[in-house]
């Protein structure tokens, strides 16, 4: 128990955490049903989530290092437990989505501890176990989510996908306090709370523009306030950190543009992969009829062959560049996007598995090794920093990628549907149009918004993953003594935010 007890805690804590990114994709149907919510509504119930975590991870994890990585990872467990029993008790759309921020900064809480602790805990042979150990959890959450999910929503009802975290926590917590020595960073520094506030205003205002513009238009005042106000947050964020004695992230960083590329690959690489999961899971429960299980199954297709290739691509391409791994996997993902885009009135699920697969393969590739290359890009006092931005900008481009994505989708089927009819098909309200629209409208429409939303995504990803090979040289060795292929022996730094302390 001693041994292996505070790996057992942690992965517990991180397959919660990661499973609650995907396993609401399949049970959103359910949810709109349920709550009568809008597809505004659905966007944010994903987007909250994801948005708290970019937010809030950099902030939490410079918290830890001064009063306690442990009793940090153990608070945030009780929030997230919390959060999840308030969505799971959620009357209305609004209690889900602003219980769903509070899982999100539960799991910021959690994310940004996880790999800190484990790094404390474990040396030598034992951690590069322990991390792999760990990277295996991660990557079986992703895969059984929309699964899990849609054998919880097709039984009991989609509050179960939250409640089953309830019983999790409660061994969690209990696990962390047993058998999780109490670590700490660097106790002298301060925590950057104008940097933690701005970069979040910033955030919401950017995705809650992308929002906006798919409901009432782009150049709608509103919508343009939005990105104004998200322009001027991004200002006071670089201004701040700038000034500051402990940033949570520096703004010179960007001046290399190694750095800078990586982290829009980052970005590129949530948004082209899973933006348009939720989407996918619309179209196939309420035009194909397909039950929540069998449309979780359909997602196996990418998330097996991510898992697959990230467990044997870690043996076979160690030391591999990562303007080949990272940037080869992105246009693999933009690759798989474009492959879904040739959906009709009388496409069934199973048109989408050539392109799932090449996601997945893509991810595969691109998930192990892209925390290499920002390490590789920076020097050693930055390497927990630009580990963390990692996994604020993947974040953020998951949150990002679903609001543009749903903007895209419903945009281009008002080309053949009312507004109203379009925003209520995109949210899953197939049923209640039908009597309006024959089916072959709402078919027709549906593929031809997907398609074009799949167009997107795989622009997205293919101009990162071109951008990447283009400028992201070999780097053997760099200043912070790793090569790119080496993230997963220093991911205990990537997530324990530093400054300039560090």
């Amino acid at each position: 128990m001693r041994t292996w007890g505070p790996l057992t805690a942690v992965c517990l804590s991180t397959f919660m955490l990661l499973l609650d990114v995907t396993i609401a994709v399949v049970a959103l149907p359910d949810m709109a049903g349920s709550l009568h919510a809008s597809l505004s509504d659905l966007q944010w119930v994903m987007d909250t989530y994801a948005l708290a975590l970019a937010a809030l991870l950099l902030g939490t994890g410079a918290a830890a290092d001064i009063v306690g990585r442990r009793r940090v990872h153990v608070v945030g467990v009780v929030v997230f437990a919390t959060a999840s029993l308030l969505c799971g008790l959620a009357s209305g759309p609004g209690m889900l989505i602003a219980s769903r921020c509070l899982q999100g900064l539960g799991g910021a809480a959690m994310l940004a501890t996880t790999l800190p602790l484990l790094g404390s805990v474990y040396q030598g042979k034992r951690r590069s176990v322990a991390l792999g150990v760990w990277g295996a959890v991660s990557g079986a959450a992703a895969a059984v989510g929309p699964v899990l999910g849609g054998v919880l929503t097709d039984g009991p009802g989609w509050r179960w996908i939250f409640y089953v975290n309830l019983p999790v926590s409660v061994v969690a917590v209990w696990l962390t306090l047993k058998v999780v020595p109490e670590s700490h960073g660097s106790r002298d520094r301060r925590i950057d709370w104008a940097g933690t506030v701005t970069f979040a205003a910033f955030a919401g205002g950017l995705t809650y523009g992308a929002v906006r513009a798919g409901e009432r238009g782009w150049g709608e005042t509103g919508t343009l306030v939005a990105f104004a106000a998200a322009a001027a947050a991004l200002v006071c964020f670089v201004a701040v950190e700038q000034r500051g004695t402990d940033p949570l992230l520096d703004p010179r960083l960007f001046l290399n543009p190694r750095f800078s590329v990586v982290m829009l690959g980052a970005l590129a690489f949530s948004a082209g992969a899973f933006g348009l999961m939720a989407y996918d899971s619309i179209w196939m429960q309420s035009m194909l009829g397909l039950s929540p299980v069998r449309g979780g199954l359909v997602f196996l297709w990418m998330s097996l062959s991510a898992f697959v290739v990230a467990a044997v691509g870690g043996r076979l391409l160690h030391g591999v560049p990562a303007r080949i791994t990272v940037g080869g996997g992105l246009l693999l993902v933009g690759s798989g996007q474009f492959c879904m885009t040739v959906l009709d009135t009388g496409s069934t699920a199973s048109v989408l598995a050539p392109g799932l697969v090449l996601v997945g393969v893509g991810t595969g590739l691109v998930a192990p090794g892209i925390a290499g290359a920002a390490l590789a890009a920076v020097p050693p006092e930055r390497a927990g920093m630009a580990g963390g931005a990692v996994n604020t900008f993947r974040q953020l481009g998951l949150a990002l990628g679903i609001a543009v994505y749903g903007t895209v989708l419903t945009s281009r089927m008002q080309d053949t549907l009312p507004h109203d009819a379009a925003h209520a098909l995109a949210g899953g309200a197939a049923g209640a149009l039908r009597g309006a629209f024959s089916d072959h409208a709402l078919r027709a429409a549906f593929a031809s918004g997907l398609n074009t939303a799949a167009v997107v995504a795989g622009l997205t990803a293919t101009a990162a993953g071109a951008l990447v090979v283009a400028l992201v040289r070999p780097v053997r060795a760099s200043r912070a003594g790793v090569t790119e292929s080496s993230a997963p022996a220093l991911t205990e730094e990537a997530t324990a935010p530093r400054g300039r302390g560090r």
